[in-house]
C-alpha cells in the first residue's frame, strides 16, 4: 500500500493544480491507486508573512493544516509553494508529519546535473536568497535590479490570480534572455512553483529547471517506496 500524500496547497491555486495533475499522471503510469489529501492555505496571508519574514505565524498555519492532514490519514506533508518554504526549516522541527522539502529535492537534482551557474526567477525573497541558500556550490545569478523587481511583481500577481497575462509572460521572457545571453547561465531555475503556468520542461525555448516538477516526482517516489 503506497503512502498517503498530504499537500498544503492554495499558495497559489495554479501550482496546487500542477502538483495534483503531475501526481495523478505518475500514479496512472504506475498502476497503483493514489491516496492523497489537500488542504488550503491562503495566498495573501503567506505573501504578508513572507514580506515581514514572520516565520512563526506561517509555521503555526502549516502546523494547523498538517494536523488536519494527519487526521485524514496522511503519512507525510509537502508545501506546494517555493515562497512558502521561507520557514520550512522551522516547520520541519515541529510538524506533526514528516516534511518532504522541495529545496532538498531540487538540490539533489542540481547536483546530479553538475550545473555551475543558474539563473533564477520567483519572488524577491527567493531570488535574493539564492533559493534560500539551498543549492550548495552552484552559483545563482539574479536578474538585474529593475527586472528583478518586475519579475517579483509579475510573479505575485500571477500566483494570486492563477493565470498568466501576456505582459507578465514578456517580463519573465526578458529575464530569461538576460540571464542566458547576458550572464551565460547553464539554465534558469523556476524558483516559484506557479511558473509552471509559463514554462514547461519539454516545450520551453529556454533551458529551465522545473522545481515543481522535481518536487512532484519526489513525492511520488517517496509515496511508492515508503
Amino acid at each position: 500500500m503506497p503512502a498517503h500524500i498530504g499537500l498544503i496547497g492554495g499558495i497559489g491555486p495554479a501550482a496546487t493544480d500542477y502538483y495534483y495533475r503531475r501526481i495523478i499522471a505518475a500514479y496512472a503510469e504506475s498502476g497503483v491507486e493514489l491516496d492523497l489529501t489537500i488542504v488550503h492555505a491562503d495566498t495573501p496571508t503567506l505573501v504578508g508573512n513572507l514580506k515581514r519574514d514572520d516565520r512563526q505565524s506561517q509555521v503555526e498555519i502549516y502546523r494547523r493544516l498538517t494536523a488536519r492532514l494527519k487526521a485524514a490519514g496522511a503519512d507525510f506533508v509537502a508545501v506546494t509553494s517555493i515562497g512558502g518554504h521561507f520557514c520550512i526549516e522551522e516547520f520541519k522541527k515541529t510538524s506533526p508529519l514528516p516534511v518532504i522539502d522541495l529545496i532538498d529535492a531540487v538540490s539533489e537534482e542540481v547536483e546530479l546535473k553538475s550545473f555551475s551557474s543558474l539563473g533564477i526567477l520567483g519572488t524577491e525573497t527567493v531570488m535574493r536568497s539564492a533559493f534560500y541558500g539551498g543549492l550548495g556550490k552552484v552559483k545563482v545569478i539574479t536578474p538585474s535590479p529593475e527586472l528583478l523587481a518586475n519579475v517579483h511583481e509579475a510573479y505575485v500577481a500571477m500566483a494570486a490570480s492563477g493565470s498568466v497575462t501576456a505582459p507578465q509572460r514578456e517580463t519573465f521572457d526578458a529575464a530569461c534572455l538576460e540571464l542566458i545571453e547576458g550572464s551565460e547561465v547553464d539554465s534558469v531555475l523556476m524558483g516559484g512553483t506557479d511558473l509552471a503556468l509559463v514554462y514547461d520542461e519539454e516545450t520551453s525555448r529556454f533551458p529551465i529547471v522545473d522545481c515543481a516538477a522535481i518536487h512532484a516526482r519526489k513525492l511520488v517516489s517517496v509515496s511508492l517506496t515508503t
